[in-house]
């Protein structure tokens, strides 16, 4: 009859290739906040360094690097395990922050 299945009991989940294609989107999230930082250095250094360029350019690189730290923990866990955990809210919370504030830091170089 066609009806619509029970969802399954959380420890009969097959995960199949998600933590595969999530590991992929912490790697394409990752080459584009590298980008942004990139474009936010030429930006910043473009017409000869300011104080304040200077500044918001080495804000966008600790941004960067906070990101970039989180998401190689991430990748790390989704790589070494079959059932990884979820991603904790501490960590969730810190690449969110990261992201949004380098992508301010960049927009306020461009502006």
């Amino acid at each position: 009859m066609g009806g619509v299945s029970a969802p399954e009991p959380a420890g009969d989940r097959d995960p199949g290739l998600q933590p595969e294609r999530t590991r992929l989107a912490w790697r394409r999230t990752t080459l584009s906040s590298t980008v942004a930082a990139v474009l936010a250095v030429r930006t910043a250094l473009h017409g000869g360094p300011t104080a304040g360029g200077v500044a918001v350019c080495a804000l966008c690189c600790a941004l960067w690097l906070g990101f970039l730290g989180v998401a190689q923990r991430r990748i790390h866990v989704l790589a070494s395990r079959p059932r990884p955990p979820a991603l904790a809210a501490r960590q969730a919370t810190a690449a969110v922050l990261c992201a949004v504030a380098l992508a301010v830091c960049a927009a306020a170089l461009v502006v």
